[in-house]
């Protein structure tokens, strides 16, 4: 799936309480994260709930591509690891730190839908996602 997929499905659902419905669903389909990332290393700070991101860099240079893999200890949490996942896997460094992320979760309506604590670990993943991209 990819961010053009996943707005279309938000569109397509009627009211919020649907789309919290969709997202604990795709936080359910999250692969399974191996239980020995779920240290403090691996911990997303600025979190209400326990947050994890794995970056996993493949290729070298500019050509480099990243894939996260994530895991949190509440359902829509999981469903908000699992909209970021879609928006960054898979990108270069450079792609992951010139994307328009608040752009791209104001088309999914996330921004206004979500308490503010939970836009602030939204916030929290993107800014570690983008550490890393600045890393190795």
């Amino acid at each position: 799936m990819d961010i053009n997929e996943l707005s279309e499905n938000f569109e397509l659902l009627d009211n919020w309480e649907d789309k919290y419905r969709y997202l604990i669903d795709l936080g359910e389909k999250l692969p399974p994260f191996d239980e020995k990332y779920r240290t403090e290393d691996w911990k997303v700070s600025g979190c209400q709930s326990q947050v994890w991101l794995v970056p996993a860099f493949s290729g070298n240079g500019a050509d480099a591509r990243i894939n996260f893999s994530g895991d949190s200890d509440a359902a829509i949490v999981r469903g908000l690891i699992a909209v970021v996942l879609t928006i960054f896997n898979g990108k270069s460094r450079q792609e992951i730190l010139s994307l328009d992320v608040a752009s791209l979760f104001g088309r999914l309506g996330l921004e206004e839908h979500l308490s503010p604590s939970r836009r602030n670990g939204l916030g929290a993943m993107v800014d570690k996602i983008r550490f890393y991209a600045t890393q190795g």
